[in-house]
């Protein structure tokens, strides 16, 4: 909770008054001619703070277990992820169809008209002597596999998307929560200022700029205003609805940077590309099965008039004219293309992880800093500003200026955690990581309250999970280790 108390009290501390409006200023200022216009500043910091902790009590209360469930629940009835259901549905079709028998039975009838009349009926089958429903059952399974794995790092992704989306939209109300607080205390100060210039306290020309800075407050109000509005359309059109109980979760990523060990070869995003390797390979199979000569034995009963003949025949084609040597040649080249294609996907995500792993660690370390300095000397510093402003002893610009600086430390605060959570989001999404962690806090979840969240994570883990079973044979993981192919002098790519 210490994330959102410390950015929230100091934008309670910047932009005291939000409690305090103008009308109320100019109602107490009637009743007394000269207000003890430090007491009331203090008065509007202290209404701030509470009001901005009562704005974000909804928000605060709401746990990353706890808003989890429901937005997993919410994630699987998008269009987007039941039609990947209906792919899967599909996968298993494609199995039990590629498993029927090769070839049916053909029924031949024959009659001749002579002087003397002949009848035949035959039956043909052909035999599937190479086996190449086997062969055809094997790759059916590893497209499966294919699609599940090409679907789980498609899920990861759109999770990451909609997530990124629901924290943008918590940092834009937060920016806006900040600017509207300015504005308010921004107006009232004016309205200190200008009793300030009646009583001789102040020029005109800081009059002016006073004026000024609430000019660019609301500048920056309206801006604010339309940013908060994107990013609330963003979320309903990633996810249907922009009500969510979503909360900071930076803690959780803080933990999960800590306790995770780079995957290398192990990223669920490779798992396609290595099966890919595996198709090749069955594929170049399948082309040896497929080019092999099938028998087909037929039996023929023929009636020439009083004469019975019973035949037996056996037909064999013979690969005189096309021995299929080509389609076997670019068969084995696929299976070099699908290794190499494999190696440069390992590259590319390796050296993301790597970027990943030096970099958000050090982001997080600088957050931590920022935290620390804010709470140390954030407080301290606008209390005393505004007093001393207020004595004279600091002038309306500098004091201005100032509050410019003070409301540029929060607001840098906010890109830190945007970047954070783009930066986590991003990489889960793009290695495929964060299906594996979300159905690991619902575990979690469900085993702490099993009453309250059995329904819902049970939905979300049969569409999230990282694990699927097609057909008796088929079995997808996508935590396996892949091994590491490498370059052969012959253009062929063994395994470690």
């Amino acid at each position: 909770m210490n994330k959102t108390i410390i950015p929230c009290s100091l934008l309670g501390v910047l932009s005291g008054g939000l409690l305090l409006s103008a009308a109320s200023v100019s109602a107490l200022a009637a009743q007394q001619p000269a207000p003890n216009v430090t007491a009331l500043n203090v008065t509007a910091l202290k209404g701030a703070s509470v009001a901005v902790t009562t704005q974000n009590t909804a928000l605060a209360t709401a746990t990353f277990e706890q808003w989890l469930p429901a937005l997993i629940h919410q994630f699987n009835s998008l269009p987007e992820v039941q039609a990947q259901q209906v792919r899967q549905q599909q996968a298993e079709l494609a199995i039990q169809a590629a498993d029927r028998a090769i070839y049916n039975p053909e029924l031949g009838v024959d009659y001749q008209s002579a002087e003397t009349d002949a009848y035949s009926v035959g039956i043909s089958q052909t035999l599937d002597w190479a086996d190449k429903r086997a062969s055809a059952t094997r790759v059916a399974q590893l497209q499966a596999q294919i699609l599940l794995a090409d679907i789980g790092l498609e899920r990861s992704q759109m999770l990451a998307e909609r997530l990124l989306a629901l924290a943008e939209q918590a940092q834009s109300r937060k920016a806006l929560t900040f600017v509207e607080q300015q504005l308010k205390f921004t107006q009232a100060q004016l309205t200190l200022a200008e009793q300030r210039l009646a009583a001789g306290d102040l020029s005109e020309v800081e009059l002016q700029l006073m004026q000024l800075e609430l000019a660019s407050n609301t500048a920056d109000h309206a801006l604010a205003e339309q940013a908060a509005i994107v990013a609330e359309v963003k979320v309903i059109e990633l996810l249907g609805d922009e009500s969510f109980a979503f909360n900071d979760f930076i803690g959780n990523i803080q933990q999960a940077v800590l306790s995770q060990a780079p995957q290398g070869a192990r990223l669920p995003a490779l798992a396609s590309a290595y099966q890919q390797v595996l198709l090749a390979r069955l594929a170049a199979q399948q082309v040896k099965t497929s080019t092999v000569a099938d028998p087909t034995v037929s039996i023929t009963a023929e009636k020439e008039g009083s004469d019975n003949k019973l035949g037996i025949g056996v037909a064999v084609p013979l690969h005189i004219r096309n021995n299929y040597n080509e389609l076997h040649g670019m068969a084995s080249q696929d299976i070099a293309i699908a290794e190499q294609n494999y190696l440069a996907r390992e590259r590319v995500l390796s050296a993301k992880e790597s970027q990943f792993t030096r970099a958000l660690p050090r982001l997080l370390a600088r957050y931590q800093d920022w935290r620390e300095l804010v709470q140390a000397s954030g407080a301290k510093v606008s209390q005393s500003l505004s007093q001393q402003w207020q004595a004279g002893d600091v002038s309306t610009s500098e004091y201005l200026q100032s509050r410019r600086q003070l409301a540029a430390s929060y607001l840098v605060g906010l890109n830190l955690e945007t970047a954070i959570y783009q930066r986590w989001l991003t990489w889960m999404g793009e290695s495929g990581q964060l299906m594996p962690f979300i159905e690991q806090r619902l575990t979690v979840t469900q085993s702490s309250n099993p009453s309250a969240n059995a329904n819902v994570t049970s939905s979300a883990r049969a569409t999230l999970g990282t694990s699927a079973t097609l057909g008796s044979d088929i079995s997808l993981s996508t935590r396996r280790a892949h091994p590491t192919f490498k370059v052969a002098p012959a253009a062929h790519i063994v395994t470690e």
